[in-house]
């Protein structure tokens, strides 16, 4: 979130584009910017018609003038339309997993489901640990091929062509899982062929349309620049601040996320329980099949970015020229001289000059945009530690539900808390807490954000380890309640407590992370940079395996507890090392615009009608 109080430019002589400005202080970087857009209009046109609306403001204004959002086009609404969809038809799945894979089908339902108030409905009847092994593979899976749709998107298809490939598979994926749930097929026993293969085509799908929807949402909204407007409203003149503007669509975009996952996993869990798996996996596929048609109907009124060639070739190559002559048998001066000052600015073209190598066809911005790309990619090194806390809603804390005294509540509609949360508290954040925060000069980075989200993910998961300490305490078979017939005389409403801190914390982490990966990314990288923001999602899920042996009775009190400590750690050492990055902010957002597109038509396919006209 861009910051209500700019202090002044400094005053100084003229300096050459190649200052390093990750170094310049805020004062220096406000001047450096102005420098530098003047310099770049001499030879590019304005990119979007809305930075040509109202005033570039003065330093005066930028720390005068309140700060508003813009508008949020109705384009933006029709794909959040498509991810709400598209959430229902995932979570409405998965939340199925838990007991389609743990519990036994049954007695007598050969549909899986057990009507009985206390029932638990169920088909293979593998386990916890089997429940929770396969569940945390799919998550593992389905936020490790973003990489694959990034590259595809970026590189050679375009985000919006390479959506369609992912509904494509995924509509298959969805297919299978319905397969492995009919009657007769849960009934010969081979179920769990058709069912990890229904897992394995959705989480592919899954991921290459995660790695671009969210971007295709953003790109959108169309303005770059602050620009000084007058308020519809008042008359007052304000500044139009695109950082405010695409923080707010992101949080509605997360808000639709939970909107369908919510209603998905409401609903199914009820149908699982008194129709069948085969009907809880139908609907969902049903509802999944009406995110192309939304696609396809406004695909001439959407922004589509066309694919850019081997632009993550050329970013690996100036990475490693850079690194040239950097590396030292001490590992503490290694990294003194990757944060040099000159670490990037050796290697902009104009320091080449007419050294510099053939590939190398993009601009000094491009340079710039590469280096704080990477620096949000070193941001998310720590969000693995964050997810940690967060799987456990997927399978642990469904589990433990089953073992709560719920009065003929489904043990996996507790887990619906989480989205709930998300949904009211979503537009209180956007309404009133965010300007409020404003209005009182307090700057809420994203950095900020993240951390806080941290310590409320170690909350939700010291208060799970409370409740499960409970459980074993006053349940009738002590720690082994899983094999239990009588739950613990504990309300499963008490569930509301990580619950809810876990959906609180989604929207200072989760969401922030998103914002972060599209704003800092490169233009012509954003999917990549987005990819990777969710790999650290299949990443955690890996180290989640290693906790997989903690899973099951008696040791779930250890396992809440160390992922309670894990999250803690995360969140400090989170902090501590991205404080540069926080006080950079403003400076990363005023990151002049490259001109660089990097597009190679000998490796990229793309609708020549629908490029944007500044890439022509």
């Amino acid at each position: 979130m861009a910051a209500q109080n700019v202090p002044e430019m400094a005053m100084s002589n003229e300096p050459k584009l190649a200052t390093p400005i990750f170094e310049a202080n805020e004062k220096e970087a406000l001047a450096l910017h102005d420098r530098r857009s003047s310099s770049l209009m001499e030879t590019a046109p304005v990119e979007f018609e809305a930075d040509l609306e109202g005033e570039e403001p003065t330093d005066e204004e930028l720390h005068t003038l309140r700060r508003v959002s813009g508008k949020i086009p109705w384009t933006a609404y029709t794909i959040a339309i498509v991810e709400m969809c598209e959430r229902f038809g995932y979570y409405g799945c998965q939340v199925l997993y838990t007991n389609f894979v743990q519990q036994d089908l049954p007695e007598g339902q050969p549909t899986g489901r057990d009507p009985r108030a206390d029932g638990q409905p169920g088909a293979l009847g593998m386990g916890q640990r089997a429940s929770f092994g396969i569940g945390t593979f799919n998550s593992f899976w389905a936020y490790s091929t973003p990489i694959i749709g990034a590259i595809i998107a970026d590189e050679y298809l375009g985000r919006f062509n390479t959506i369609f490939i992912a509904l494509a598979f995924s509509i298959v994926g969805h297919i299978f899982l319905v397969i492995s749930a009919v009657p007769s097929v849960l009934a010969s026993g081979h179920a769990i062929a058709p069912f990890i293969l229904g897992v394995i085509i959705l989480g592919f799908g899954t991921g290459a349309f995660k790695a671009n929807i969210s971007p295709l949402i953003a790109e959108q909204y169309r303005q770059t620049k602050l620009r000084v407007v007058k308020d519809p409203k008042t008359g007052e003149r304000v500044i139009s601040d695109p950082n405010i503007t695409l923080s707010r669509i992101f949080l509605y975009f997360y808000m639709m996320i939970n909107v369908g996952s919510l209603t998905g996993q409401i609903g199914m869990v009820y149908v699982e329980k008194y129709v069948g798996f085969w009907c809880a996996f139908l609907l969902p596929t049903i509802l999944f099949c009406l995110c192309p048609l939304v696609l396809w109907f406004c695909r001439h009124k959407y922004h589509r970015s066309p694919p850019t060639g081997s632009v993550l070739i050329r970013a690996f190559k100036l990475w490693g020229i850079a690194q040239k002559g950097r590396w030292s048998i001490n590992p503490v001066q290694t990294r003194k001289n990757f944060k040099a000052d000159d670490f990037w600015e050796n290697v902009k073209p104009t320091h080449l000059g007419a050294n510099k190598p053939g590939w190398m066809q993009f601009d000094d911005a491009w340079v710039d945009q590469v280096a704080r790309g990477l620096r949000a990619c070193s941001c998310f090194t720590w969000i693995p530690l964050y997810w940690l806390a967060y799987n456990q809603m997927n399978n642990n804390l469904t589990s433990q539900a089953a073992t709560l005294t719920r009065n003929g509540v489904p043990n996996d509609v507790i887990t619906n808390l989480n989205p709930i949360s998300l949904v009211v508290f979503i537009p209180l954040v956007d309404n009133f807490l965010y300007p409020a925060l404003r209005k009182w000069n307090i700057r809420f980075t994203p950095i900020k954000r993240m951390a806080l989200g941290f310590g409320l993910a170690s909350l939700a998961m010291i208060s799970a380890t409370v409740i499960q300490y409970y459980i074993y305490q006053e349940g009738a078979c002590g720690k082994h309640m899983n094999k239990c017939e009588t739950p613990a005389p504990i309300n499963v409403w008490v569930q509301t407590v990580p619950y809810v801190l876990i959906g609180f914390s989604e929207i200072f982490t989760s969401i922030t992370g998103l914002e972060f990966a599209f704003t800092k990314a490169p233009k012509n990288m954003r999917s990549l940079v987005t990819s990777y923001w969710h790999f650290m999602s299949a990443f955690s899920n890996a180290i989640g395996q290693a906790l997989v042996s903690l899973s099951e009775d008696p040791l779930l009190v250890w396992n809440y507890g160390t992922v309670a400590i894990l999250a803690a750690v995360g969140g400090i050492l989170f902090w501590y090392h991205q404080r540069p990055t926080d006080k950079k902010e403003d400076i990363l957002n005023m990151l002049p615009d490259s001109n660089y597109i990097g597009k190679d038509r000998r490796h990229s396919v793309s609708d020549e009608r629908h490029v944007d006209e500044r890439h022509v």
